[in-house]
């Protein structure tokens, strides 16, 4: 910037175009920082239910070994394998709906400043030319 200035570049607003690079970067940097939180949400969620099916996987365990019945021990891992299948897709479903949120956090962030990006070229432009 502090070359262009000293160039004197005709046509060239220096201080707006440093003002402007500086928003851009302001919101790179909050995009970042919204996609970040995102990512550490979608962790602490996805350890959170690591916890949990290994918790069930224990106890279901414990129950199916209680059974001397090959009958009712087979209908009871089944019951448990899907109550586990249903459990798994919800959280996948959870897991995705987080990230998919993060995401467009994040892209509403750079949109907007995309926008104001160009409002300042056409005001810009428009101070020149008038």
């Amino acid at each position: 910037m502090r070359l262009l200035s000293e160039m004197r570049v005709p046509m060239v607003d220096v201080e707006a175009l440093a003002a402007a690079q500086r928003r851009n970067l302001e919101a790179l940097s909050a995009a970042n920082r919204v996609a970040l939180e995102g990512a550490q949400a979608v962790a602490r969620r996805h350890m959170e239910i690591l916890q949990q099916s290994m918790s069930e996987m224990t106890d279901a365990v414990r129950g199916t070994s209680a059974s001397t019945d090959p009958q009712d021990r087979a209908a009871k891992q089944a019951e448990i394998v899907k109550a586990s299948y249903e459990r798994a897709v919800t959280n996948m479903k959870e897991l995705a709906d987080l990230i998919q949120k993060s995401n467009a956090e994040a892209l509403t962030v750079l949109n907007k400043r995309f926008s104001e990006a160009m409002d300042e070229v056409r005001g810009m432009v428009a101070k020149k030319e008038g």
